[in-house]
């Protein structure tokens, strides 16, 4: 399980949605107030989703199509976090003085890049074992 480079992949992607978001800021508001993850109740619940999706396909390590399908649908969750942001940011005033949008807005980013490189080597696993039971 932990041997192939997904579950790397993978752990590092329940790290980026778990702990992360709790650290880096969000934005800031015009009065100066930094926002975290911990302080939208939606958007901790939709990062816990997407840890506990990540965590649930390392656990899938015997089924990679499971772990492919969960993979997928933990892009789409982060796809739907990644939306919020933007449209979020795009309703914050650009002003460096009123507000500032943080770094924390690109963990959503980050995961699903990590998310795609797994997916591509839970593909070349499988192509390895189905080239494997052809031979037999």
């Amino acid at each position: 399980m932990i041997q192939r480079v997904q579950t790397v992949f993978l752990l590092i992607v329940v790290v980026l949605a778990a702990v992360l978001p709790f650290f880096a800021s969000l934005w800031t508001l015009d009065n100066g107030t930094v926002i975290f993850a911990k302080d939208e109740m939606y958007i901790s619940i939709a990062f816990y989703v997407s840890a506990i999706l990540a965590f649930i396909a390392i656990l899938l390590f015997k089924n990679r199509k499971n772990q492919f399908v969960v993979n997928r649908l933990n892009m789409i969750c982060n796809l739907f976090i990644l939306g919020f942001f933007v449209s979020r940011s795009l309703n914050l005033s650009g002003e460096t003085v009123v507000s500032e949008k943080g770094i924390g807005m690109l963990i959503p980013l980050f995961s699903i890049v990590f998310l795609v490189l797994a997916n591509r080597f839970i593909k070349k696993d499988e192509d390895l074992v189905k080239s494997v039971d052809r031979l037999r």
